[in-house]
């Protein structure tokens, strides 16, 4: 898999894109590393293999590979009720609960009913300071204003959702009695070898030198420079690009009966199946053709980020792209789309 018909430094350039890093896989194994340009505007910090950026949404994708993990295990049940082991918040129950709950694999493929507050999921904002997620989903702090609750027939309708992975988030942590950091550094992040991931946003040591300063659409590093999403399963992961396609590649394993850290070929042929006939809606990732065609994607999109996974795992080939801008337009609109393009078409 080779980039063509591309100049990366010419379009980094021409968009403005301080720092990139890019890992390429092949036949189910990582094949090649690019990272070009700087960490942080007008500094010395190059972009390397251990180059930390804000990966944002794409911990959706971490999120459901945990979730499956569990569910594996007979921990989590992805049909149960939600609110059956949910200790510290309930889902509120209403009339539009009566006939279907609020199930894992529903909050997984943005189905439970649950739309965002508008305005809502923010990034930090260090006077304020992180929220618990039960504040959160109370509706008691600025980051949500409202709330949380089931707005229309779970399954019914198909809206994207931070609350949903909130509510996940919550969820394992009860079941597990644990810090949801802990219990992904301790199921997922050591097992894997991705040593450069990070959710525990109020203990990152942000001013180590590989970690990524955020920069606006003119090349500019953006007010707080390392802006931080306090919701780990929604947005909450930093990561490099070499550790997300790890991430990749175990379940690509894991469809081989392979896997590392214990997901059944089962589980993880369920979590890139399309569900409750929404044919883009994976588990936690989403979905484009079928059969071996298939390709699963997970986009990142924050202050001062964008990044993006694209992987065939039925063909073991795929890509992580990350970068320190964030350009005001959909990824495939943008440098991404276009590295993209050279990959894949």
């Amino acid at each position: 898999m080779e980039l063509k018909n591309i100049d990366l430094e010419e379009r980094m350039k021409f968009y403005h894109v301080n720092g990139l890093s890019m890992t390429l896989f092949e036949n189910s194994q990582i094949s090649r590393m690019v990272n070009k340009g700087l960490l942080e505007a007008e500094s010395n910090r190059e972009v390397n293999e251990d180059s930390i950026f804000n990966a944002c949404s794409i911990s959706k994708f971490l999120a459901g590979i945990l979730a499956i993990k569990l569910v594996d295990e007979g921990i989590l049940h992805l049909d149960e009720d939600v609110n059956k082991r949910l200790i510290s918040w309930k889902v509120p129950e209403n009339d539009l609960t009566e006939n279907q709950k609020v199930t894992l694999r529903n909050l997984l493929s943005h189905q439970s009913g649950i739309i965002d507050p508008e305005g809502g999921f923010s990034e930090l904002d260090p006077q304020i300071g992180i929220p618990s997620i039960v504040t959160l989903l109370e509706g008691e702090t600025p980051y949500c204003r409202a709330p949380i609750k089931v707005k229309c027939e779970p399954e019914s309708e198909f809206h994207y959702s931070d609350a949903g992975f909130c509510i996940i988030q919550q969820l394992i942590e009860d079941v597990m009695a644990k810090p949801f950091h802990q219990i992904m550094n301790e199921q997922v992040f050591k097992p894997l070898g991705m040593k450069n991931s990070y959710l525990d946003t109020a203990k990152m040591e942000l001013d180590r030198g590989n970690f990524s300063c955020g920069h606006n659409k003119n090349g500019e590093l953006v007010n707080e420079k390392y802006p931080i999403y306090p919701y780990p399963a929604a947005s909450g992961l930093w990561t490099t690009s070499i550790d997300l396609a790890k991430l990749v590649l175990e379940l690509m394993h894991a469809l081989k009966g392979e896997s590392k850290i214990g997901i059944s070929e089962n589980m993880a042929k369920e979590m890139i199946t399309p569900q409750k006939g929404k044919g883009w809606a994976g588990l936690g990732v989403f979905l484009e053709g079928s059969g071996d065609e298939l390709e699963i994607s997970s986009l990142g999109w924050g202050v001062g980020f964008q990044c993006m996974m694209a992987a065939y795992p039925y063909s073991g080939k795929g890509a992580v792209i990350m970068t320190n801008a964030e350009l005001g337009v959909h990824q495939m609109e943008g440098i991404i789309g276009e590295i993209y393009q050279s990959l894949f078409s």
